[in-house]
This record gives structure tokens, C-alpha cells and sequence, in this order.
């Protein structure tokens, strides 16, 4: 066989969500709608992670339903294509077993120097709990018990990523080669998107105001309401330019739902006010919006489907998740019992 015929293996991308809020539409413009297309070129891992969920203490009824409700997003936005497997955390046991491996490889003061967990710990100070302080650990496990070579990461989570890195360095360093070093994922970048709000700070899932964010399961009438709401200025002149924070957020926006150049919006509302723009944005929006929608809705609208598809996502991730997990076991010298 022509040695040129036989294609490099593909590389393997992880990322997880954690199910406490529901995404805007900031993270669908800036990151979700991007991870299907990410199945032309990776095979990619997609998890609900609940365990992560934890360290606040959720209401119990509200984590199921939410965990619920996020793995059925996942299918939404159309991740299992390909070889892409979308599963939820705690569904793979395995997960937690290489957590307590791999805490045993994680120093103290490397977990101590994570900014989040000083954040966290300010705004949760009666729950400063240890799921808190070595969380960060279990994030490694889920990358490395996947042997991820990206991970598509915001600023907030570099720390964590060069964590993962430094214990399976470590690791490997001891033992030999078990895990693969993550790196971080460089691919198609979608547009920043701000608070409605007050465009100078980036749009968030946790906004106290609820106008500053669309979320991307709001109703056609709660995407109108938000979009009138909007901060703009007192120009009344749709065009983008240095001052115009407001405008130019909702510009940006309406590019990444109409794939329209800021020069052609510019153009299509010359003359016009803010309330036209407005109204134009918030059906964009909707529409961008509807296939996923209504993708949506149908999956909770067949509960046992779902059961079915999170089973079969939980099988997939974890016959990678064991291979992983044994040969770190059998390194670190447990006793591995023989299974029917």
C-alpha cells in the first residue's frame, strides 16, 4: 500500500459545560455554534460537567434538570456528527477514579496559586469546601482521561489547562508515556460579544441585569424586548465607529446571525434610527436562533430518546475513559482485578 494513502491519525478535542446557567447568545456566536464544525477536522468529546457543578452545592432537583436540559443543547447545536461522542460527566465513573490518581500527582501549592479558586472562594465564603480548591485536578482528569490534544479554553481557564499539562508532564515524567499534554485550541474564534446593557463589559450567563444578555433559549418576544432595551447613544446613526460601544455591539452581533459586513449594515440602515436596527437585530437573532429551538424542544419533548442518546453517549466516553484510566492505574502499581 502507498504509504501516502494512509492519512495521520485525527487529533482528539475536549471541551465541557458546566449545566448551572443557560448559555447566551454570546457563547453561541463566540464558541457553540463552532464545535460541530469542529467534526470535519477532530474527533471531539462534548460533556455536561455536573461534577463540577457541585462545589456550590446545587439544589439537587434543579442540577438534574439542568444537566438535563444542557446535554439536550448539545444535541441541539448538532455535536454528534461524525465521530464527535457528547456525553454527561458523572455518567463515566471513570472520571472521578483517575481524580484521585492524579490529586496524589498535584501539588498543593499549584492547586493554592489558582486565581478562580481565590475568586470563587471570596464570592462562596461560608462554602469554601476542598471540591473547590481541587476541582482544577478534575478538570485534568477530563482531558487527560480522554487523552485531549485541544482544548478550546477562554483566558479564565489558561491556568488550568497549563495544570493539566504539568501533572501529565509529571506523570509521564515518572512512569512513561500515559497521558497526552493538552494544548490549547486555536481554531475559527467567533465575535466578542458585550452586555446589552453595558457594552464595556463582555456579555454573562451570571449578568445580574436581565436585560444585558439574551440567553439561547428566550423566547421570539423576550430577544425583542432585549434588543429594544439595548444601550445605544444619542446619534441615532448605525454605523461602527470608536465611542459607539453600544451600536457597534449590536453590529456585531447582527454580522455573526446575517453573515452581513459591517459596510453593508452600514449601507442597509443609512438614514435610518435605532429602533429600525433594532427590530432587523432581534429577527435576526430569532432566526438564527429557531433550527436549534426547535431542535431543542423536540428533545425534551422525548424524554426516553434522550435517556437513549445520554446512554449511548456515556458508553462511547467511557471505553476511551477505561483504556485511560487502567494503564494509569497499572502504572501507579494498583492491584487491577480480572472482569467477566
Amino acid at each position: 500500500m502507498d504509504s501516502s494513502a494512509i492519512s495521520a491519525p485525527r487529533k482528539r478535542v475536549l471541551s465541557l459545560i458546566q449545566p448551572t446557567s443557560v448559555p447566551t447568545i454570546g457563547n453561541y456566536i463566540g464558541a457553540l455554534r463552532n464545535w460541530a464544525a469542529m467534526a470535519d477536522d477532530y474527533d471531539c468529546f462534548y460533556g455536561v460537567a455536573d461534577l463540577h457543578a457541585l462545589t456550590i452545592r446545587p439544589d439537587p432537583p434543579a442540577l438534574r434538570r439542568q444537566s438535563t436540559e444542557m446535554f439536550a443543547m448539545l444535541l441541539a447545536l448538532g455535536l454528534r456528527r461524525g465521530n464527535n461522542v457528547v456525553f454527561v460527566q458523572s455518567h463515566v465513573p471513570e472520571h472521578c477514579q483517575l481524580n484521585w490518581i492524579l490529586t496524589c500527582y498535584t501539588q498543593f501549592g499549584e492547586a493554592a496559586r489558582m486565581t478562580q479558586f481565590k475568586d470563587k472562594s471570596a464570592s462562596h465564603a461560608d462554602n469554601v469546601n476542598l471540591g473547590l480548591f481541587s476541582y482544577p485536578t478534575l478538570m485534568a482528569a477530563d482531558i487527560l482521561i480522554y487523552q485531549a490534544d485541544y482544548v478550546p479554553i477562554g483566558a479564565d481557564q489558561k491556568q488550568h489547562l497549563e495544570l493539566s499539562r504539568d501533572i501529565a508532564e509529571r506523570f509521564n515524567g515518572i512512569y512513561g508515556p500515559t497521558f497526552t499534554a493538552p494544548e490549547p485550541y486555536i481554531g475559527k474564534i467567533g465575535s466578542r460579544v458585550m452586555s446589552l446593557q453595558d457594552p464595556t463589559k463582555k456579555m454573562s450567563k451570571s449578568d445580574p441585569n436581565p436585560k444585558g444578555a439574551i440567553s439561547i433559549l428566550d423566547s421570539p418576544d423576550q430577544i425583542v424586548k432585549k434588543c429594544k432595551s439595548a444601550v445605544t447613544d444619542s446619534e441615532a446613526s448605525v454605523h461602527y465607529a470608536e465611542g459607539k460601544d453600544g451600536v457597534n455591539n449590536l453590529m456585531t452581533i447582527f454580522s455573526a446571525c446575517t453573515g452581513q459586513t459591517f459596510e453593508r449594515i452600514e449601507r442597509d440602515f443609512a438614514g435610518k434610527g435605532y429602533g429600525d436596527f433594532k427590530l432587523a437585530l432581534a429577527e435576526a437573532v430569532i432566526e438564527e436562533l429557531r433550527p436549534f429551538q426547535e431542535e431543542y424542544r423536540r428533545l425534551m419533548a422525548d424524554p426516553a430518546s434522550l435517556r437513549q442518546a445520554a446512554a449511548e453517549g456515556a458508553e462511547a466516553a467511557a471505553r476511551a475513559a477505561r483504556r485511560t484510566t487502567a494503564k494509569a492505574m497499572k502504572k501507579v502499581g494498583l492491584w487491577m482485578a480480572e472482569r467477566g
